[in-house]
């Protein structure tokens, strides 16, 4: 289980805790009617999926809130999709369908849906297991497993938009929201990642400063709703920007945990110390590097460059961020993006009274949670999509490897790069993807495979449909109209005793003059420039003209 925290600080602040428990299918299913998407984008990039599998140019002809109309671009063909938004739910739903084609579709390897974006769904996972997963690579693949010929170019720049995706892009540092109540405050939150690695959200609470003293008071807080005392709590692992409120209070109300940088603070930092672009990509490399060997490799290779890195390794160690080295289980969740959602939900109501405003996030909560519900249960597959997709993806690599098995439990895997050893009881592979994400790798889908068992059954049983079952089992409890409140604190029924209860205000000054209107999401770190991207060598930093890279 693995604990993230991150803050969102201001007049009045949103600071959040994140706890984790743990994009595109291979396998384009047929549309039917009736067939239901969570929103629109979801219903686009489905269409797309459904044109470049069955090799026909999909023609948009309305896409808007409420509805979504495509048809086959060839005149006269009679395919045809009309999908439109449920009634009171954010989800669309198929109305009617023609299926059929007449037309002879896509005659050539080349699609005008296979953009970049798709491109970047398309490599994503695997790009999350291997960032030295390389263009020409990508292409070849999308080739292989798609029917469609992608440029270079699109493989690159689907590969660097997959890397953002990946790492957070520059617009989302989740460090301060504005809340502009008369009485100010700091918001605290904290939430969890679910098995399909969605917001699973815990706790929220208002305080009157970010302070050493409130982070310790929440992290208290939080170990009793996680009820850390009894014998079934895991330990857990804790992400942060390692601030020394919240590093005390970890220590003292978590003392077993691992507790670990947010690698996106990492990140940051790391660029804006040194501000070459080349250091920079080298410094993702060791970052996903699985072995120490890897590691250490990557890390001479910088220190070739700049003798300066070696001072900053020594004030982020990499024991509390490299996957080489970091002890924690994080499950494929480095950074602290998974709070977007509440960030998103405090700037909503960041104008409102407390009360109004706690009230707001209570119902985004009520129906977060209703929501997944019934997305759980219309799932039949083993596992959650996500784990189902990667696990897919495994069974597929695993063909391209040759299995001597040793023993009944432990295999040797062979490939053209490597051999790596695999043991199936320990559920351990020498590659290290298997313990790090909960999900056999490919070299253990060969081994399962090649004794006849289902790869499924060997994910960690955190990914499972029964488990994200129960993860949304409880509900939220539904609040009564805020004039009976003081009702029910007097024990008005039932007969009960009196409580008397006042909750005053924080005493805070508001600041003088106007407050501004304008919310900024990004306090802490600069905005960066933009980018430059050579069109000759395709690396960043400098333009064709003033290339001088080998080709």
């Amino acid at each position: 289980m693995t604990l993230l925290f991150s803050g969102f600080g201001g007049h009045m602040a949103n600071n959040s805790l994140v706890l984790t428990d743990a994009s595109l299918d291979l396998a384009v299913h047929p549309l039917v009617i009736g067939q239901e998407f969570p929103d629109v984008e979801t219903c686009r990039r489905t269409m797309k999926d459904v044109a470049i599998a069955m090799h026909f140019d999909l023609r948009i002809v309305k896409s808007d809130r409420s509805r979504f109309i495509a048809k086959c671009s060839k005149e006269g063909c009679p395919w045809r999709v009309h999908v439109a938004k449920c009634p009171g739910v954010p989800t669309f739903t198929v109305r009617t369908l023609h299926g059929e084609h007449t037309c002879e579709g896509v005659q050539n390897l080349h699609h005008q849906q296979a953009s970049v974006g798709w491109v970047a769904r398309s490599v994503e996972a695997r790009i999350r297991d291997n960032p030295q997963y390389k263009p020409r690579e990508i292409l070849q693949d999308i080739r292989d497993q798609h029917g469609v010929a992608v440029s270079y170019m699109q493989a690159w720049r689907g590969k660097e938009r997959s890397m953002a995706a990946l790492h957070g892009t520059f617009e989302e540092e989740l460090d301060r929201a504005h809340l502009k109540g008369k009485y100010l405050g700091t918001l605290l939150c904290a939430a969890a990642v679910d098995a399909d690695d969605a917001l699973f959200p815990l706790a929220i609470a208002v305080v009157d400063v970010e302070s050493d003293e409130n982070w310790m008071w929440f992290m208290s807080e939080i170990r009793k709703l996680l009820g850390v005392n009894t014998d079934n709590m895991p330990r857990l692992t804790i992400l942060s920007e390692r601030q020394k409120g919240v590093v005390e209070a970890v220590e003292t109300h978590f003392p077993s945990a691992f507790h670990g940088f947010c690698l996106r603070y990492i990140s940051e930092n790391f660029r804006d110390t040194f501000k070459n672009t080349k250091l920079v990509n080298i410094f993702w490399n060791a970052v996903y590097a699985l072995t120490a060997a890897e590691f250490e490799s990557k890390i001479a290779e910088m220190i070739e460059i700049s003798q300066d890195v070696i001072s900053w390794f020594q004030h982020f160690p990499p024991q509390l961020w490299a996957v080489a080295y970091f002890e924690g289980v994080r499950y494929g969740h480095f950074t602290l993006g998974v709070t977007e959602l509440l960030y998103n939900w405090a700037l909503e109501c960041h104008e409102l009274p407390i009360v109004q405003m706690m009230e707001h996030i209570r119902l985004q909560i009520t129906s977060w949670f209703n929501d997944r519900q019934d997305m759980g249960m219309r799932w039949t597959s083993i596992l959650v999509p996500s784990a189902e997709k990667r696990i897919l993806e495994a069974i597929a690599d695993a063909h391209c490897y040759q299995v001597l098995r040793a023993n009944e439990v432990e295999f040797e895997i062979v490939s053209t790069e490597r051999t790596n050893i695999v043991d199936i009881r320990s559920r351990v592979c020498s590659c290290r993807r298997w313990q790090l994400y909960g999900l056999p790798c490919a070299h253990a889908a060969a081994a399962l495979i090649s004794c006849g068992h289902n790869a499924h059954l060997f994910a960690e049983p955190c990914f499972t449909v029964q488990s994200y079952r129960v993860t949304y089992s409880q509900m939220i409890n539904p609040i009564l109209d805020k004039s009976q409140w003081r009702e029910l604190a007097e024990g008005a029924e039932g007969g009960g005793a009196k409580v008397d209860i006042l909750i005053r205000p924080p005493k805070t000054r508001r600041p003088p003059g106007r407050p501004k209107k304008k919310v900024l999401r990004v306090e802490n770190f600069k905005r960066p420039k933009r980018v430059v991207q050579c069109g000759r060598c395709h690396m960043l930093g400098h333009s064709q003209k003033k290339c001088t890279m080998p080709i």
